[in-house]
Parts: structure tokens; sequence; C-alpha cells
């Protein structure tokens, strides 16, 4: 049954069916509603909200690395429930200032970028997160694999830096983290699970994985 405040949009001249599709979607999504009346950047932070809720990643969070930042959702989320901890984001975007939140305007793929995201956290971080995604490019299986190459990038840092019990979350497609990856992730944390929070639209093919106890560099076996 069709919802009697749902709001249609007509399509205009210069505007796509696509993009109709989309200001339809948004008007409609409560999520993106509740983000407005909160306060967030974007419904994304309800993400890493509920993340939050099921696996406790934010207690006791001391450092924090956000890569791929933009819009800041997440860091928002990370401000709040934890204001005490350092908070460094990255992302190739443009970001607006986060009080209490360094934000770098990089490629994070730039060969700098790990040394310059631990240097202003002041320290190693016990919880990286990344909701980093490749531009697409109407391929499925290519875009997949371009994203999945950020997942391996930034797994690859988060066993380089991590402290010991750390915690690392990444946004992940087409059902989770292929085969190979979540085998690096059981040899160096102690739990790997997959996860689709509610505020993940049921459409969407995004999927978040969660890699909590990380068993510090020599230890992984």
């Amino acid at each position: 049954m069709r919802n009697p405040n749902h709001q249609r949009v007509r399509t205009a001249r210069k505007r796509t069916a696509q993009s109709t599709r989309w200001l339809e979607r948004q008007l409609n999504d409560p999520y993106v509603h509740k983000a407005r009346a909160e306060g967030y950047r974007s419904r994304a932070a309800y993400k890493l909200l509920e993340l939050d809720e099921r696996f406790a990643l934010l207690k006791g969070a001391k450092r924090v690395v956000d890569l791929g930042i933009a819009p800041g959702g997440w860091t928002q989320v990370v401000r709040r429930r934890v204001p005490g901890a350092a908070i460094v984001g990255i992302d190739l975007l443009p970001v607006d200032p986060i009080d209490g939140a360094t934000i770098l305007h990089m490629d994070f793929m730039d060969d700098a970028a790990p040394a310059r995201l631990i240097a202003d956290l002041g320290g190693a971080p016990d919880l990286v997160l990344s909701d980093m995604a490749a531009n697409t490019v109407g391929h499925p299986q290519t875009d997949a694999l371009r994203t999945m190459a950020l997942v391996e990038a930034a797994l690859a840092f988060a066993i380089d830096v991590l402290v010991p019990g750390g915690t690392f979350v990444s946004k992940v497609f087409a059902g989770g983290a292929d085969s190979g990856l979540v085998a690096e992730m059981k040899r160096n944390f102690t739990t790997v699970k997959h996860a689709k929070p509610p505020a993940s639209r049921k459409g969407s093919v995004e999927w978040f994985v969660v890699a909590q106890g990380f068993k510090g560099r020599g230890e992984a076996g």
C-alpha cells in the first residue's frame, strides 16, 4: 500500500529521470529528514550510529581515523559520542570544518597520506573507519574492483598503524569483502563480521565489515 504522504517529483525539462528518482527518494527518506533535524551532514551518520549500537565501536576510543570523511557525518558521530577522542579525516573532496577534528584535503592513496594522518592524530589510532568508495564508471565489475582496491589499501593502513586491540570498519560491496580479504582480516583480528545496518538502503549493494581485536604486528597468524 502506497504511503499517503509519499511525495512525487515531476521530471523537469533539464532534469534526467535518474536525478528525478534520486530527488524523490531523498524527499521520502526518513533518515534524510532525521539527519536534518539532528544536525548531521548526511544520512550516513546513522549507519555508524547503528553499527556502534551493535558492536560498541566507539566505546573507549581515544584516537580515530576517518578515511573518506566527506561530507563529515561519521566524524560528527565520533565527536558527539566520544568528545574527548582525537580524530583526523581525509578526503579528495573538500569538507567544511568540524570542531575538534582535523581534516586533510588530499588523496588517501598519496604515498605521503598515511604518515600525515598519524602525525596530525598525535599517535597510533585505536579505530580506523573507512567509508571510501571509488567513483563509479557504470560497469559493475569494474566499480567493484576499484572499490575493493580502496578497501585493501585501508586494511593495509589499519594493520600498519592500529594499536593492539584496535578496530577496523570499512564499507564493502556485493555482499561483503572477498575471501582473500576476509582471510587477511582473520589473521590480524580476533573477530571479523559483516553487517548491513538498517540505515543502509535495502536496494543498495553496500555492506560493512567490522574487524575487532587487532592482534598487533608480529602476532598475526
